[in-house]
């Protein structure tokens, strides 16, 4: 028979510890609040692309930002080192003034 010592998974982080693999992102534009659960390793865009969708807005039209950095479609949770229940700001695109 087989010796499984060792071969134990290490115990999974509770939810809110920096260790958890997903994360409840809050994403709002002052009139709605829609909350998604993503992985820590997830690109925002697939985030993002969602959220214009339900609101049927296009994403070149609007803005995220997250604590005042606009956040880049590349970006992830982790590169942004974003905490469970943070918050995402959406903003309509301003072109122009002067």
């Amino acid at each position: 028979m087989a010796d499984n010592e060792g071969s134990v998974p290490p115990p999974k982080p509770e939810v809110g510890e920096p260790g958890a693999e997903h994360l409840n992102i809050k994403v709002t534009d002052n009139n709605n609040e829609v909350f998604f659960k993503i992985k820590r390793s997830t690109q925002l865009k697939k985030l993002m692309d969602a959220f214009c969708e339900r609101q049927g807005k296009s994403t070149s039209s609007v803005r995220f930002l997250f604590d005042g950095t606009r956040v880049q479609p590349g970006d992830t949770p982790d590169s942004l080192d974003m905490q469970d229940g943070d918050t995402l700001e959406v903003h309509q695109e301003q072109i122009g003034g002067c």
